[in-house]
């Protein structure tokens, strides 16, 4: 089977700039990312539904305390 050493990588990777150019790399990059992140999931049998109960839980709001010396009367 083929292999392609650094200089095909090279021109591989030059190529692809070219074709999509500079500013639709990222684009590129994170939805490839989120693909095998999904593919990877779906194998292992991992699902979103499946988030511990603890995360789930509603946080309280921070309450604010004003100092006596501040109040006024």
């Amino acid at each position: 089977m083929w292999t392609p050493g650094p200089l095909e990588i090279i021109i591989i990777l030059v190529i692809v700039l070219i074709v999509f150019g500079p500013k639709r790399l990222p684009d590129l990059g994170k939805s490839l990312g989120r693909g095998m992140r999904e593919f990877k999931d779906s194998v292992t049998g991992k699902d979103k539904d499946e988030l511990p109960e603890a995360s789930s839980a509603e946080k309280p709001e921070p309450t604010t305390v004003t100092p006596a010396s501040e109040q006024k009367s």
